[in-house]
């Protein structure tokens, strides 16, 4: 037979709450408690270096060929992945693949003419990028030159 100590679980239960509160002082700071959005100091300390860049961007592009372009994808993680319309090739939606690590960006089409764009994204709220293109065809280089872009919404 087992002898137990009606004491046991108060004295279990008084030392739990002690070690949740010796791990936990912030609990009990008013001010802490009181702040409206509870979240906010969490989301100020913790905020992601880039944001989505998911949306609709316009942008405009030089060098070999010359024209504007809008982008439109959505951001999984580092992954891109939507349409491009750009101007000199008719401005019909072309899917568009890619990615971002930290300021990095790259992104590309496929299919008989396929144009890669490398560069960064910028900006307060990453709402700018800019960079350089290639486009090849067959293999070959048929030019490039530098593309920049804004959220447009």
């Amino acid at each position: 037979m087992s002898w137990r100590s009606p004491v046991a679980p108060k004295l279990a239960l008084a030392t739990g709450v002690a070690a949740l509160v010796a791990v936990a002082p912030g609990w009990s700071n008013s001010t802490w408690a009181s702040a409206s959005t509870p979240h906010a100091r969490y989301h100020t300390v913790h905020k992601p270096k880039h944001g989505p860049l998911s949306g609709t961007w316009s942008g405009s592009y030089s060098g070999a060929y010359s024209g504007s372009f809008t982008l439109t994808w959505q951001q999984s993680g580092q992954n891109l992945s939507g349409t491009i319309k750009v101007s000199g090739l008719g401005d019909l939606p072309t899917s568009i693949n890619g990615s971002v690590q930290g300021a990095s960006i790259r992104f590309g089409t496929v299919g008989s003419r396929s144009i890669t764009y490398t560069g960064s994204v910028s900006g307060k709220s990453d709402d700018s990028m800019s960079g350089t293109w290639n486009m090849k065809a067959d293999g070959q280089s048929l030019g490039g030159g530098s593309w920049h872009a804004s959220r447009s919404s």
